[in-house]
């Protein structure tokens, strides 16, 4: 099957708008992450932190649950929180449920998909990132 250049073109513009589209994003997160590191000093990650991983990976998802972001930007975020010597279970805790758990969205997910639902969903979301978060950090440690 051959791809024809007017097939190319369309997919190429297709590409362009989807990057605009996902420009404000990243910039968003790296003014955001550059704000946070001037500001929040690292004595302040040691702090919130405790060391121990369960606790840890709780924390981690309860900060990720009252927070919002997306896929894309979590990796730049999770890097920046890994350098500030945050541990592997927290961080993997903070952004699963910064990604499935929706706090801040909950009343218009109720609205849209019902109350019992959207907060059945933010629970198994909830509890699902730190069990992850867990199996994660021991399964690296195996290999």
């Amino acid at each position: 099957m051959k791809i024809s250049s007017r097939e190319i073109k369309k997919a190429g513009l297709k590409t362009w708008e989807n990057f605009k589209r996902v420009i404000p994003a990243i910039l968003s997160i790296f003014i955001l992450v550059s704000f946070l590191k001037v500001v929040v000093p690292k004595e302040f990650y040691a702090k919130i932190f405790s060391g121990i991983p369960i606790l840890d990976a709780l924390i981690g998802a309860i900060l990720g649950s009252i927070s919002a972001g997306n896929p894309l930007t979590s990796y730049v975020m999770g890097g920046e929180i890994l350098d500030q010597g945050v541990a592997l279970v927290a961080v993997v805790a903070f952004l699963l449920s910064w990604v499935t758990v929706g706090i801040i969205q909950l009343p218009a997910e109720s609205l849209i998909l019902g109350k019992k639902f959207a907060l059945v969903r933010n629970l198994v979301s909830f509890v699902s990132a730190i069990v992850i978060a867990i199996l994660v950090v021991l399964t690296l440690s195996i290999i």
